[in-house]
Formats: C-alpha cells, structure tokens, sequence
C-alpha cells in the first residue's frame, strides 16, 4: 500500500517535469532561432545596408545587449564610421505585453542601450537619435511568445 503511493507520487513529479519542461520549449521558424529569450531569425531581418542587419532583439523586460546584439551594432558602426554624412534613428520597440507607458519607457531603454554601444564605437551621438514606439508598432501581430520575441526590438532606420 504504502509502495504504491511512493510509485504515484514519484508518477506525479515525473509528469509534472515533463510538462514543465513542454511549456519551456520555444518553437522556432525554419529559418530563425533562439538564443535565450531572444529571437534573432532572418525571416524578420532587415538590412540597414547589404549585409548589415538594421535591428537587434532583447529578452523579456531587458534592455540589456546580447552578444548577437552587440556583433549586428558592431556592423552597423563600422557602415556608419564609412558612411559619415548619414543620420540615423533608433526606434526602440516592446511586445504586447505590459501598460502603454512601460512599454514606451522600455523602448527608449532599448534605443539608448543601442545608442551608447554605437557610440562606444566612435559615432557621435549628433548622428543618432532615439525614438520609442512601445508596443505599438509590431512586426508580429501574433500573441504568442515567438511573436513576442521577435517585437522585442531596437531597430535602426536612416534619418529622414
């Protein structure tokens, strides 16, 4: 008797991990992947100029680079450093989730944090400007964490 509650319970906790562990799988376009929390696919890629990628992507509620991030800013000042009589904006973006003032504060952070690493590589910051759209702007319509991720997001645009 006693054995056969020991087998249930051990039962539970082994169901239990399992489905954990299905809710913590990040399901991935053919194209794209996840590093953490971020998603970095080229199906939402766009180019600032051939072969420099105009936007970086972060982790829920981060404005903090990742390595991607900060190798695709990389590139883009090095184009900027070629190209100097370009201006350019930083839109800073956030997904669904949250209040419209969060999300705007969140996206500003997320521009700045792009400007000040694009500034640590020579481009003055005369050059750049920040703009936060929050969530109102998706790339992704979709109410999902993939779509999520791929809105949480900096992107670099030319000046007008």
């Amino acid at each position: 008797m006693k054995l056969n509650k020991i087998l249930r319970n051990s039962l539970l906790v082994v169901l239990a991990c399992l489905a954990l562990s299905a809710c913590a799988t990040k399901k991935v376009s053919q194209k794209g992947q996840m590093q953490g929390d971020v998603y970095t696919g080229t199906d939402t890629v766009e180019y600032l100029a051939s072969g420099v990628p105009d936007r970086v992507f972060f982790a829920t509620n981060e404005s903090v680079l990742t390595t991607a991030s900060r190798e695709t800013l990389r590139k883009q000042a090095a184009w900027l450093r070629k190209n100097s009589d370009i201006t350019v904006v930083l839109e800073g973006h956030a997904d669904e989730r949250g209040t419209r003032e969060y999300n705007l504060a969140l996206g500003e952070r997320r521009a700045n944090a792009a400007k000040d690493y694009l500034m640590t590589y020579g481009i003055s910051s005369d050059r750049i400007s920040v703009l936060s759209y929050g969530k109102e702007r998706p790339v992704d319509s979709g109410s999902n964490p993939l779509a999520w991720s791929k809105n949480r997001r900096s992107v670099t645009v030319k000046a007008n």
